[in-house]
């Protein structure tokens, strides 16, 4: 069992050209350490919806274009976490869907985005995420190099119920890949991200989507960026404020060891039977 664990978290500003996304993320990949065990990628990495009048795609986990990051996963040995695609039937909606990239192992999908961004803010433009996803079915929890890590996507962030059966199973990590707005970025991004740390007692690693985003056409997206990583404390170990760009960080089991006897929570925990059935 690993008592580090060496990640990476990349942020993006992810169009809507596959092929074109997947340049941009070997580009910034051929950038980073040699050794790495885990590189985490923000939602819509391979493909970002720009104008409401596209189609939304369905991508196969054996796509041409995630075989060429599962080379570059094989060649450096390192486990990738590709945020989300979308992904399932053709001709149905698909399912917002975390991929996960072994070394030598095929790819396959983990999570699917159980919670649906259907809202109205102030300052962007409606957002129907239900009209072109499907909702996900359950949680998950992945394991790499003895790192138990706990799996949710974006607007996921703000239902603490989730993170909370997390927790209870004792996670080291959630990840929560995301391309939050600009508007609830700047009010909400920061306190959530480190609030699941601290309620939890856990890593996060959350990587973003940032930047200006632009279509073949010319249509334009926004999203906040401020890519992170968070300590079981809710300190930040890593803080990525350009677009395009990446940091690095090696999580320490010993810093969750020392916070959770600090605060034994899993002690103090109780049973919700104060809830009515």
């Amino acid at each position: 069992m690993a008592i580090e664990l060496k990640v990476a978290l990349v942020q993006l500003t992810s169009i809507d050209d596959v092929e074109q996304n997947v340049d941009q993320i070997l580009h910034i990949l051929h950038e980073l350490p040699k050794e790495l065990d885990l590189v985490c990628l923000p939602e819509n990495a391979l493909y970002f919806r720009i104008s409401k009048k596209q189609e939304m795609p369905s991508l196969p986990v054996d796509h041409p274009q995630i075989l060429r990051l599962q080379k570059w996963v094989d060649q450096r040995n390192t486990a990738m976490m590709i945020g989300s695609i979308p992904h399932g039937k053709q001709g149905e909606r698909p399912h917002n869907a975390t991929v996960f990239l072994r070394p030598k192992e095929k790819p396959a999908v983990v999570y699917r985005k159980i919670h649906l961004f259907d809202v109205d803010v102030p300052g962007a433009p409606p957002v129907r995420e239900s009209e072109s996803f499907i909702h996900g079915p359950e949680t998950a929890i992945v394991e790499w190099r003895g790192w138990r890590m706990g799996l949710s996507i974006c607007y996921d962030l703000r239902f603490a119920e989730l993170y909370n059966l997390y927790g209870k199973e004792n996670v080291d990590l959630i990840l929560i890949p995301s391309a939050f707005l600009v508007p609830t970025g700047q009010a909400h991004w920061d306190i959530l991200v480190r609030s699941r740390a601290i309620e939890n007692q856990c890593f996060v690693v959350a990587a973003a989507q940032g930047g200006e985003h632009v279509s073949a056409s010319g249509e334009k997206r926004h999203t906040y960026g401020h890519s992170m990583v968070v300590g079981p404390w809710g300190d930040k170990w890593v803080e990525v404020e350009d677009d395009h760009d990446w940091g690095t960080t090696r999580l320490e089991k010993s810093a969750l060891k020392e916070v959770r006897t600090r605060i034994p929570m899993e002690q103090h925990r109780k049973q919700r039977n104060w809830e009515k059935g």
